[in-house]
């Protein structure tokens, strides 16, 4: 194709970092020598919108409008338009980290013009404490913004959301007949930028072929609205459409209609079919060869998925290639005080994958069924590090978000030996299984190499429900291995459940205690309640009477077919337990609230809790039993200081080695034999990061006792060398 691809992100995903798909397709691209180019138009939407001419453009469409029938939280914000439009820029420009010392102005409070949305914003002293006037600058920032979104939503838009444009007409949409419907009515004031916006890439790049990424339901609607816009006025372009709303929601697409605003639908893996698509347009394949794609033939909704093309290995695929992206225009947002979600939105994160699919790939309420989950292919650490490395140099930016449904500890392990080898400074944070094998030593290599936090899924804190969902954990091992994150400096941050098939209300309460007793022993510093979600290619959807839960309607829509309405019968009224579920995990990762009665969270009678009040306290309180001798010996530390002492006692004299090492906190001192003290240095020196991936046990002992040493496991396994990984021997 001699034009180039445009690679196209609709509104909204994220304001603070570019959503990665365009992204990794033009990494492929390079490799193919297709020529391409990428656009986010959200943030290129926003800062449209919310800069000091479009906030004069948008009260004046209010005002003209919509004046005589404003509701008294829009009267109030067109009565401060001047402040809002005064102060616009300079918001912008402090969310993008270009004036950090309008912060100290932003926290008076004084500054910035509150409306509705400030009527549920947590007192920011109690949320952010003393010292993170930044955090509550950018917090106060995000609500003035979401003052202006609701002024949009209450008047020229009422689909309007930053990162959930239209995303009712997205969710579940069994039916295209509401979204077509919004589709044939005039455009929208937001819908005129956007088509603005592009109209002058299209003539820019003059595409044969526009690709619209569609993550999430909240970018729907703008991505048909630019097939429509391109079609209507661009016949000869293709458009084509993927990403994973397609993979969750369209598997069983049947509506024609579809097609007045997309030509191409494709499936999974977008590198291979979109590579076969662009042979298709350049005439070289016919359309029955086409690969995991959706079309119209002969007026009906046709699935072409020719299988002699093969997909691409994750070696094979490129590295993400960022540029044509406004990197110095993403906004940072803080719009909920949570440690985990603040992170998501604020700062500029490359995104990376370290494994493709999931490696344990059981869990029942999961889509284990679909490609992006269940084919599992792991990168290889080095591969990984040359990409970050390649993006370090691309973009500036040394953070790196790892997507991965759950990042294999294994190749995390390897991952952090190279970077400390390679000596990269990054800060990254990922998402996890709680496993066992995430010891005391493996979480502390993972955060000398900069990883920041994690993220898993506790789900439902219950063992009974853990072993129905097939989780592969237990809550006392959650609580242990979130020890081990949290004494590295590691933020841990857990994804919860409540609403599981044949759940009780005994095992909600019972869930929250669990919860409560994880902050209240620190071990967990973040959190957030989700409702239990029915899909169509989970376990649970597949075999819905497995699990006791009855599917409210077996229709095949002929649009979206992913969310299941259903029953449970056996389980609790689970959508009443929702808001006192989330008070109360508020006030817990404020510190507070600890000693309330758990019934006091909620309006209705509920039981008291069978958990008993120092269940994780106990699990915590477990020693860390690891016998394995099949670990390996890393040394992360300096060459320490040692020296030759003189002891005696009770007139006997002896020699000791005194080796002082210094450590980022404080100095660490052991006194050893001085014959233990020579083999240790060479043991250090041997196992050193930067020279070798480390020792196993085996060569280490067998070390030990080629230098005639005695009871190798009396001196390795006791103090002082089992306080040295302080310093940074560590074994894992």
């Amino acid at each position: 194709m001699d034009a180039p691809v445009l690679l196209v992100t609709p509104p909204f995903t994220q304001l603070n970092t570019p959503y990665p798909a365009t992204a990794y397709l033009k990494g492929f691209f390079n490799t193919k020598n297709i020529k391409s180019e990428q656009a986010d138009l959200g943030i290129e939407v926003t800062l449209q919108i919310f800069c000091k001419k479009g906030l004069i453009h948008l009260f004046e469409a209010v005002e003209s409008k919509y004046g005589d029938t404003l509701n008294n939280n829009s009267t109030r914000i067109v009565a401060l338009k001047e402040r809002y439009i005064n102060n616009i820029d300079s918001v912008i420009l402090f969310l993008q980290g270009k004036q950090p010392t309008l912060a100290h102005l932003i926290a008076t409070r004084q500054f910035l013009p509150e409306a509705s949305a400030f009527e549920q914003m947590d007192d920011l002293h109690y949320a952010f404490g003393s010292m993170g006037k930044q955090d509550k600058a950018k917090h106060i920032a995000t609500m003035y913004l979401e003052d202006l979104g609701n002024l949009i939503k209450d008047t020229i838009d009422p689909y309007f959301g930053f990162s959930r444009y239209a995303e009712s007409l997205g969710r579940s949409a069994n039916s295209f007949d509401e979204l077509y419907a919004a589709l044939n009515a005039p455009v929208t004031y937001i819908d005129v930028i956007l088509l603005d916006i592009l109209e002058t890439y299209i003539k820019r790049v003059n595409p044969l072929l526009v690709c619209l990424s569609v993550p999430f339901p909240g970018n729907l609607y703008t991505s048909l609205r630019c097939g429509q816009y391109i079609k209507k006025n661009y016949p000869a372009i293709k458009v084509a459409m993927g990403g994973g709303f397609a993979n969750t929601e369209l598997r069983s697409l049947s509506d024609a209609r579809v097609f007045e605003f997309y030509d191409f639908i494709t499936l999974d893996d977008g590198e291979a079919p979109l590579e076969v698509l662009i042979n298709h347009i350049d005439g070289k394949i016919t359309a029955p060869e086409l690969k995991r794609c959706f079309t119209l033939v002969d007026g009906k909704v046709s699935y072409i998925n020719n299988s002699i093309w093969p997909d691409y290995k994750q070696a094979n695929v490129g590295t993400p290639d960022y540029s044509g992206l406004l990197l110095d225009k993403y906004i940072s947002a803080i719009e909920v005080v949570n440690p985990m979600h603040s992170l998501w939105s604020d700062g500029r994160w490359n995104k990376l994958t370290m494994a493709h699919g999931c490696y344990w790939g059981k869990c029942t309420f999961c889509d284990i069924s679909l490609d992006y989950i269940k084919s599992y292919e792991p990168i290889a650490a080095s591969l990984l590090a040359d990409r970050m490395e390649t993006l370090i140099e691309q973009t500036g930016q040394t953070g790196f978000h790892f997507v991965d449904e759950a990042a294999p500890p294994s190749l995390m392990k390897a991952l952090a030996i190279e970077i400390l080898r390679r000596k990269l400074v990054v800060s990254w944070w990922a998402n996890v299984r709680f496993e066992k094998s995430f010891t005391r030593d493996l979480c502390q290599l993972l955060k000398s190499a900069g990883c920041i936090a994690v993220s898993g899924g506790l789900e439902v804190a219950s063992d009974r429900l853990l072993v129905l969902i097939d989780k592969g954990i237990t809550v006392a091992q959650v609580a242990k291995v979130s020890q081990h994150f949290t004494e590295a400096g590691i933020m841990v941050h857990a994804y919860l459940m409540y609403g599981f098939p044949t759940q009780t209300e005994q095992e909600t309460i019972d869930s929250l205690e669990m919860v409560r007793q994880l902050f209240e022993t620190g071990v967990l510093q973040s959190a957030f309640w989700h409702l239990f979600t029915m899909t169509a290619h989970s376990p649970v959807g597949l075999d819905p009477d497995k699990y006791k839960v009855i599917k409210h309607t077996k229709e095949i829509g002929t649009f979206a077919n992913n969310d299941i309405v259903h029953i449970d019968p056996t389980g609790a009224e689970h959508e009443l337990f929702g808001y006192g579920l989330k008070k109360a995990l508020l006030n817990y990762m404020h510190g507070a609230c600890f000693d309330f009665p758990l019934h006091k969270w909620f309006d209705f009678k509920t039981p008291k809790t069978l958990v008993a009040p120092n269940y994780i306290t106990a699990a915590l309180q477990t020693p860390d039993y690891n016998n394995a001798t099949n670990y390996k010996v890393i040394w992360l530390g300096g060459t320490p200081v040692s020296s030759i002492v003189q002891r005696s006692k009770k007139g006997s004299q002896w020699e000791e080695m005194n080796l002082l090492f210094q450590t980022t906190q404080a100095p660490l001192n052991i006194s050893v034999d001085p014959a233990k003290g020579s083999w240790l240095l060479e043991i250090l020196q041997k196992t050193a990061v930067a020279e070798t991936v480390g020792m196993t046990y085996a060569v280490v002992k067998e070390s030990y006792e080629a230098a005639g040493l005695e009871d190798f496991e009396l001196f390795w396994d006791n103090k002082p060398v089992t306080t040295l990984y302080k310093a940074g021997l560590l074994k894992i």
